[in-house]
């Protein structure tokens, strides 16, 4: 803070005052508060021969007594020891999400909620706590709490009071996915005319199985139950909405519920939804083109599985003739990349109501589009997959059904003993490499086909629709690894959809401070710097900060908190918390 000496040109003559000089967090530059008032320069003349050299003189004293006041002694004992149980280290980079959590309006949701019920805990400091611990030291119930020190923020409630705060956020998930919507459509705007979505699950390290948790397909090939969960986001990729279903529900079972509820819910115009071959069923197109009842006519852009397709799909995505570059122009003798489509009648087969097939005709825009970055890494995959095959061949007991993933796609003759999951050695039944597999599948290496009802959509405008479908995946890796997700180590049904709704709270918040620092930085860079913005108490209410990066930099100019100090005082960390609670989502 420092003074200066301000004039205003009045009717009466000029005017002058006293003004403070501050840091404008709304308009991101250097303003002037009014600090006193000190009269008119005609009646001041009276008083003293030049009023204004007078009062630059006062000012100077000013300024220079605030940095008098602003130094410290410090006289430092060698020798000292830290007393038992020290706890003198807080985190001070959990002022960002709480910047994004109040700007949500979460406090408010939160309190509002437990208003009429008869908690003797504050559920709002327990989701408050769950959220920064779940960004920043992702980990049990029990280890999120002993956290809670770690902060300047007083969380005055138990353990136990946690674990039955999760039933109460369990009942309220719902409407606080919807809360959050407004809210970000209020504050940001949502465009939700492009939805993309995705499934993964996440494995609980028990061994029964009910009816949430179930053998499924797990992504990392655990033998473990699973919960599914469907994510929806916008086309900014901000987390809209999700869902949870069985372990052994197929991804494609689970897209119409979830379209279902954003439509109802989130996204009343038309929407055309992104996600990849794991939900490219014929039902779900019946679907979005206003079939099973639903007249509402949507759109789709998916993936399509060139390797599953037709004999003569096949040959016109091999066939040179058509392909074009990027521009639409004739392809170079060096090309590395290569785009052509068409309009087809493809014949679906739905399953109606009653169970019966019904078949159906539709016309479709089919985008094919070759790579070679990407056939690249598809022969580098391959060969690390081939190399698999080989050993298991050449050491079958080496391996069983859970180590093998993958591989087996170019054995033959192999099998599993159903209780142990063990490679069984048959007779006559000699594993083999298939190479003529190998060679099949590599014809087709780089190349990608997408299907859409957009029929006038340019091609490359589809393509780099398709591709916004990594920022979805994107989230499943950070809430997979940064937020870790899994493994869940809550039992109870109500239990476990608490947690994923701190998931989902936390991965927006996420995205939300990607999206205010102009996507510069990754969720993972995000959450290091935010964890190492600490500061240690070093003198009496004097705190010692020793981390700064472009990251915090850049962090603190979208959020108007300046971390560039080497020290604050316990009342400036303060103010800088106090003032995270008024934000406004900009």
């Amino acid at each position: 803070m420092a003074y200066r000496l301000g004039t205003q040109n009045l009717k009466k003559g000029i005017y002058l005052t006293i003004e403070n000089k501050y840091w404008d967090k709304e308009k991101k530059r250097p303003g002037t508060k009014h600090y006193k008032s000190l009269g008119y320069l005609h009646d001041l003349q009276k008083e003293y021969p030049d009023p204004i050299a007078h009062f630059k003189e006062v000012v100077a004293q000013m300024n220079a007594e605030e940095k008098e006041i602003n130094k410290l002694t410090l006289e430092i004992d060698m020798n000292e020891k830290l007393p038992d149980e020290t706890h003198t280290r807080y985190n001070m980079g959990y002022a960002v999400i709480m910047n994004i959590y109040h700007a949500l309006e979460l406090d408010r949701f939160f309190n509002n909620k437990a208003r009429h019920e008869t908690f003797e805990y504050n559920t709002n400091s327990i989701m408050k706590l769950l959220t920064i611990t779940r960004i920043l030291h992702p980990s049990s119930k029990k280890r999120s709490y002993e956290y809670r020190d770690m902060f300047f923020e007083r969380f005055d409630f138990e353990l136990h009071d946690i674990y039955r705060a999760l039933s109460h956020f369990s009942k309220i998930g719902l409407e606080c996915q919807r809360f959050i919507s407004d809210q970000i459509n209020a504050k940001f705007g949502r465009d939700t005319t492009l939805m993309y979505f995705d499934v993964t699950n996440f494995y609980f390290e028990i061994d029964k199985t009910d009816d949430m948790r179930k053998r499924g397909k797990e992504k990392n090939n655990r033998p473990d139950p699973i919960v599914q969960m469907a994510l929806a986001t916008d086309a900014d990729g901000i987390p809209l909405y999700y869902k949870l279903f069985p372990g052994n529900t197929h991804d494609s079972k689970t897209f119409i519920p979830v379209f279902k509820d954003v439509c109802v819910r989130f996204a009343p115009g038309r929407v055309i939804a992104v996600a990849d071959m794991g939900c490219t069923s014929s039902n779900n197109i019946y679907f979005l083109k206003g079939g099973a009842r639903d007249k509402r006519v949507n759109g789709y852009v998916f993936s399509f599985s060139i390797r599953k397709g037709a004999e003569k799909f096949k040959e016109y995505v091999l066939k040179n003739t058509g392909y074009t570059d990027r521009d639409g122009k004739p392809l170079k003798k060096d090309f590395d990349y290569k785009v052509k489509s068409r309009i087809e009648v493809r014949e679906i087969q739905v399953t109606m109501k009653n169970g019966s097939q019904k078949s159906m005709l539709i016309d479709e825009k089919q985008v094919v589009f070759w790579s070679e970055k990407y056939a690249k890494k598809a022969r580098a995959e391959r060969e690390e997959i081939i190399k698999k095959a080989l050993d298991i061949i050449s050491n079958p007991k080496k391996h069983n059904k859970n180590s093998v993933h993958g591989a087996t796609t170019y054995i033959k003759n192999i099998t599993f003993d159903k209780k142990t999951g063990e490679i069984l050695e048959e007779p006559g039944k000699k594993l083999l490499f298939d190479e003529e597999k190998a060679e099949e599948d590599a014809k087709y290496d780089g190349y990608y086909c997408i299907i859409t009802s957009e029929l006038e959509m340019p091609d490359q405008r589809v393509i780099e629709i398709y591709r916004g479908l990594s920022d979805i995946e994107d989230n499943f890796k950070v809430s997979k690894g940064d937020l870790d997700i899994r493994p869940v180590h809550v039992s109870r049904k109500d239990r476990i959809n608490a947690h994923v709704l701190t998931c989902f709270i936390s991965l927006v918040i996420l995205r939300l401070i990607q999206k205010k620092t102009d996507y510069m930085f990754t969720p993972e860079q995000i959450i290091t710097c935010l964890k190492n913005i600490s500061c240690s108490l070093e003198h009496e209410n004097v705190y010692l900060f020793d981390y700064r990066s472009k990251i915090t930099d850049e962090i603190g100019k979208a959020f108007g908190i300046d971390f560039t100090n080497k020290r604050l005082r316990l009342n400036e960390i303060k103010n800088i918390l106090t003032s995270s609670k008024k934000s406004e989502l900009c």
